[in-house]
């Protein structure tokens, strides 16, 4: 089994910036792919940033210029950057792990609110 815990999202005015991280533990042998993804509501879940085992990254349009994701492979940890947020990144964000055996792990998700 694998845990997957989320810290970092909070309240920011817009403009601001926050820094989200997710460690997974458990049963890891290897990660192929990292994502953030994010839901507001009445909205669909949607992907924010994803990262690959070697490092290939991929942002929504939305995002792009503004975020950025990465990752620690020794500490099992992906982050995401965020800055020059605007109130329409206000949303839950969750991160989600596939193993190299494509077993996939959602995190609990964390609250980032953009408000002035």
């Amino acid at each position: 089994q694998v845990q997957l815990v989320e810290s970092g999202g909070g309240l920011v005015q817009p403009g601001g910036s926050l820094r989200l991280s997710c460690a997974a533990s458990g049963s890891i042998a290897r990660i192929n792919f990292m994502g953030w993804y994010r839901q507001a509501p009445a909205k669909q879940r949607e992907l924010v940033a994803s990262i690959t085992s070697i490092g290939s990254t991929n942002y929504a349009d939305s995002v792009k210029g503004r975020f950025t994701i990465s990752r620690d492979n020794a500490k099992n940890t992906v982050y995401l950057q965020m800055n020059s947020l605007k109130p329409e990144d206000t949303a839950v964000y969750y991160c989600y792990v596939e193993l190299a055996n494509y077993r996939g792990y959602w995190g609990q998700g964390t609250q980032v609110t953009v408000s002035s």
